[in-house]
């Protein structure tokens, strides 16, 4: 869900003594850290050792902390993964990790690559542990998200413009028993979540290495072909089929392209989506938003708004 959820620079940091550390328990001396990208709730830095060679420092708040525990068990099971080196949880929930670099792609991920990387990723068994998004789950997302909105109005936030997010949530409330069977119909395992073409990189071997793995859960993988699109983007129906047939030429079961919930798969797959997207970005933003920031939260209305028609058009007609 890249892109619509990014508020600014990150709060967290890493005390030296941590880092220091870190690098002990693996022999490196750092000489250098460079930043690569910096979120709201996580970032990524390039830190350059001793010897010349590079490792990569990632750092992220509690809710995304499950990320070591997810690259040694898809390690494990032959999905290919940066080699986790070391990783602590820091007092305040929020994990500190270092990791093989991977360096830079030799290109830019294809439709194919995304095939081979969702296989290898769907094949993975579930994590204990980790959140399930099962038909329980789906059913409940938009009281969900009304409960979100309703804990955003009585802090004063979201008090205009939100009656058309009512009513769409209302009506998807209405079809969510309807439209929820059918998620176990294969793919149904390990999921990735915020499979975008930037969470894979090729390199010259020409194996897409899969990474950004913190929000990975166990549920229907139909919807990490429609997050391939990234959320800012309009929905592209045609374009997710496309890359469910590709999918399934890739060693992707069949049954993927099965109906469920009485719609088509890629048509399901992205209802389903695009309505987990808004339940996640209405938490994110009641939980870590700045209340102070009112224009954050009109951009973050406006999303969630594109997100919702979409999924109304998808699972309620």
């Amino acid at each position: 869900m890249a892109g619509d959820h990014d508020q600014g620079r990150t709060e967290l940091s890493v005390r030296p003594a941590v880092l220091d550390a870190l690098a002990g328990q693996i022999g490196a001396s750092i000489e250098r850290r460079e930043e690569i990208r910096v979120w709201s709730m996580s970032a990524v830095e390039r830190l350059t050792l001793s010897d010349g060679s590079t490792l990569i420092l990632k750092y992220a708040n509690e809710v995304f902390a499950d990320e070591p525990d997810v690259l040694r068990h898809a390690a494990a099971h032959g999905v290919p993964v940066p080699k986790l080196l070391t990783s602590t949880r820091q007092p305040d929930g929020s994990v500190v990790m270092i990791t093989e670099d991977l360096g830079d792609p030799v290109r830019e991920p294809t439709l194919a690559d995304a095939a081979t990387a969702a296989v290898s990723v769907h094949t993975c068994p579930p994590l204990d542990g980790l959140p399930v998004l099962d038909e329980h789950a789906l059913v409940t997302l938009p009281l969900r998200a009304l409960e979100w909105l309703d804990a955003l109005q009585r802090a004063g936030r979201w008090t205009t413009d939100t009656f058309s997010l009512r009513r769409k949530l209302e009506a998807l409330d209405g079809a969510a028993h309807r439209r929820a069977k059918g998620v176990t119909i294969p793919p149904y395992g390990m999921c990735h979540s915020e499979f975008h073409p930037t969470s894979l990189i090729v390199q010259p071997d020409g194996v897409p290495r899969v990474l950004d793995m913190a929000r990975a859960y166990t549920g229907n993988g139909l919807l990490d072909l429609v997050s391939w699109q990234g959320t800012p983007e309009p929905l592209d129906l045609n374009a997710v089929k496309d890359l469910m047939d590709a999918y399934v030429a890739a060693g992707g079961p069949e049954e993927a392209l099965l109906d469920r919930g009485g719609l088509p798969a890629h048509v399901w797959a992205s209802g389903w989506d695009k309505l987990w997207i808004v339940e996640w970005l209405m938490e994110s933003n009641c939980r870590w938003g700045d209340p102070g920031d009112p224009e954050r939260d009109h951009a973050v209305q406006k999303a969630i708004s594109r997100h919702l028609k979409e999924a109304v058009e998808c699972l309620t007609n």
